[in-house]
């Protein structure tokens, strides 16, 4: 059997777009689903014999001589 494929008309195409635009427009208008739960910390401290950062005298000097 031959399958007829309906005629794009323009009134076609134009409801098409000014549907897009409505969706695109409501989507804009939505709330953001709201982020996850933000980690909490520990107060844990890192050991300094594992070479993490500190906040030595020479990093302080560098940071006033780094100021604009």
């Amino acid at each position: 059997m031959d399958k007829v494929q309906p005629k794009l008309s323009r009134r076609t195409v134009f409801a098409g777009a000014g549907t897009a635009g409505a969706l695109a427009a409501v989507a804009a208008v939505l709330p953001k689903a709201p982020a996850g739960p933000e980690p909490v910390a520990t107060g844990a401290q890192p050991d300094a014999d594992k070479g993490g950062y500190q906040v030595t005298q020479h990093v302080l000097r560098y940071y006033q001589t780094a100021r604009v």
